[in-house]
């Protein structure tokens, strides 16, 4: 087996710092361990995502650090039984007439705002 590249010590250097500054706030150890399990997939040559999530691994990193961060939660959206995995309607895939589903547009429209005629 060659050796680590420069990319691969440093990101597993940051799963060590973080697991480490998670030590003492509940549910940040949990978290860390998922987020770098589901990463764990990503294939070696796709640098650049790699590299943004190193980024942002560093940043939380400094959020853990600092005093404020008492614990770790994340928010998750509640799965209906028969939505898809991804939570959109695939291509193709549009909502029944029934369905009470908001397209993206009204979605992005403020509730002050009143629709353009």
């Amino acid at each position: 087996m060659s050796r680590p590249s420069r990319l691969q010590r440093q990101v597993l250097s940051l799963y060590r710092e973080l697991l480490r500054a998670g030590r003492g706030k509940p549910g940040a150890e949990a978290h860390v361990r998922a987020e770098f399990r589901q990463q764990a997939s990503l294939p070696r040559s796709d640098v650049l995502r790699i590299e943004y999530l190193y980024r942002r691994g560093r940043r939380q990193l400094q959020l853990l650090r600092s005093g404020h961060a008492t614990a770790l939660g994340t928010f998750v959206r509640p799965r209906k039984e028969t939505e898809e995995p991804s939570g959109r309607a695939g291509p193709g895939n549009f909502p029944e007439a029934g369905d009470n589903s908001r397209s993206r547009i009204d979605t992005m429209r403020s509730s002050e705002t009143p629709p353009k005629k």
